[in-house]
């Protein structure tokens, strides 16, 4: 697995959509799957916890 940085799209109701960005992930050089540690998911579900749900499309930046 290697360090990289992508952007992933999170669903946070039925019609409200949060893209990431800069989400620093593991990432498997055979099969591009990725894996988040528990710290970036705690900050992912940080940034989450604040949106309001009325929205379609967030785009964010995750800050370390």
């Amino acid at each position: 697995m290697e360090h990289a940085v992508t952007d992933l799209p999170f669903k946070v109701a039925h019609g409200s959509i949060v893209i990431i960005k800069n989400l620093p992930v593991w990432q498997c050089e055979n099969c591009n799957e990725y894996l988040l540690e528990d710290a970036v998911m705690k900050g992912v579900d940080d940034l989450l916890s604040g949106i309001d749900s009325k929205v379609e499309v967030e785009i964010l930046s995750y800050a370390v």
